[in-house]
């Protein structure tokens, strides 16, 4: 049976090293994502076929790592998905700046804020 089907190990009697090692996972899935994205993007703007090619190449890898690694995660999904969507956010910042030299504006971190925030009732 695999972790994507075992019981999360969150709440109450969770050691700290199984939340650190659950909050890897997403940190490396988020950056695989935020980085394979990058990738990719770069690959549609390249003019030399074979840049582009291998672009979309190790985009692709990235990608196919981020969708293993977070069905590898040792926790189940729905219950971490807000982390997960405020570690994205953030992640995919950092590497927009890196990859494209592209700061985040007032507007689009006041959104990642509200949407890593928003606790609706």
């Amino acid at each position: 049976m695999g972790y994507a089907n075992a019981n999360p190990p969150y709440g109450i009697g969770v050691r700290p090293l199984e939340k650190l090692v659950s909050l890897g996972f997403l940190l490396l899935a988020t950056t695989m994502e935020a980085s394979g994205d990058a990738l990719v993007r770069m690959g549609l703007g390249h003019a030399a076929l074979g840049i582009r090619i291998a672009l979309f190449a190790m985009g692709a890898a990235l990608l196919f790592g981020y969708g293993l690694m977070l069905n590898l995660a040792p926790l189940e999904f729905g219950r971490v998905v807000g982390l997960y969507i405020a570690t994205l956010f953030v992640v995919w910042q950092f590497i927009n700046l890196i990859a494209f030299g592209s700061a985040p504006t007032l507007p689009v971190l006041a959104g990642g804020l509200i949407v890593t925030f928003w606790q609706p009732q």
